[in-house]
């Protein structure tokens, strides 16, 4: 399988639909991939709080009908990033995007950890509730966004539903790089699975972004790593490995805590 991240430069400067026609042509030349990824919120800038009322879209936005149609065109499988989608009965989503080959949505993920703490994100847009998974030919795509990569019970509760590819779109900062990268491998590891983490360059916000889009093994080793500009990082993966390391090193069989209730011990006699 081959996978293409496209680390996208958010400058400001450049109008959404400006750069929405960009990243659409460069989606399009990237038909010698299987599966195609671009990083969170990248039509505004994960860090352009008080752009994301302004420039939210329907799901089936123009965005939606653009990535569909690029998706359709290459004839790749696309996780087209995520885009703060707005709900006629609800609140703003920070909500991810995977298209088929053929252009139809195969699934939608409204991010679950919203960043901010008391402000930002986590305060403007609402919280996604379920867990999400897309088979691919010869993988499962378990789906997550950018703050997610600190929450490995999430990642876990994918790899029970059957995830072999952990894809995640993100807008992470420069200052928690270091960050970005050793999560992204440790995700790999506990859950024995390719991580593919496609982030943004660039300085949004007045926030510089970590870039270092990274594609990580089931056993930890990096396959590859962007640098801090815009790129387009391309990498070849077996996914029979996946189960190849499971059987030669079966740790995840050896887990015993969240598979069920924990027993409740009553008082020595």
């Amino acid at each position: 399988m081959r996978a293409s991240l496209i680390q996208i430069d958010v400058n400001e400067g450049e109008s959404v639909e400006s750069r929405r026609q960009r990243v659409t042509a460069l989606v399009r030349e990237q038909g010698d991939a299987d599966l195609v990824v671009l990083p969170e919120l990248w039509t505004t800038g994960a860090f352009a709080y008080e752009q994301f009322a302004a420039e939210a879209e329907p799901l089936e936005g123009p965005t939606y009908e653009a990535m569909a149609k690029a998706a359709s065109d290459a004839g790749v499988w696309l996780h087209a990033g995520s885009i703060p989608e707005r709900d006629p009965e609800g609140p703003l989503y920070n909500t991810a995007l995977v298209f088929s080959p053929s252009g139809e949505l195969a699934a939608a993920y409204r991010k679950i950890h919203r960043f901010g703490f008391d402000k930002g994100e986590a305060v403007l847009m609402g919280a996604g509730h379920e867990l999400v998974t897309v088979r691919l030919p010869g993988t499962t795509l378990g789906v997550a966004t950018c703050y997610d990569l600190r929450f490995p019970e999430l990642f876990r509760g994918l790899v029970d539903a059957g995830a072999e590819t952990l894809v995640l779109s993100a807008g992470w900062p420069e200052r928690r790089r270091a960050h970005w990268t050793l999560l992204a491998q440790a995700r790999a590891v506990e859950n024995q699975a390719f991580v593919l983490a496609c982030g943004t360059a660039g300085t949004h916000a007045g926030v510089p972004q970590a870039g270092h889009s990274i594609v990580v093994d089931p056993w930890g080793e990096v396959l590859a790593e962007a640098g801090a500009g815009e790129e387009i990082l391309t990498v070849d993966l077996d996914p029979a490995k996946v189960a190849a390391t499971r059987e030669q090193f079966p740790a995840l069989k050896d887990r015993l805590l969240g598979l069920e209730p924990p027993r409740r011990r009553g008082p020595r006699p």
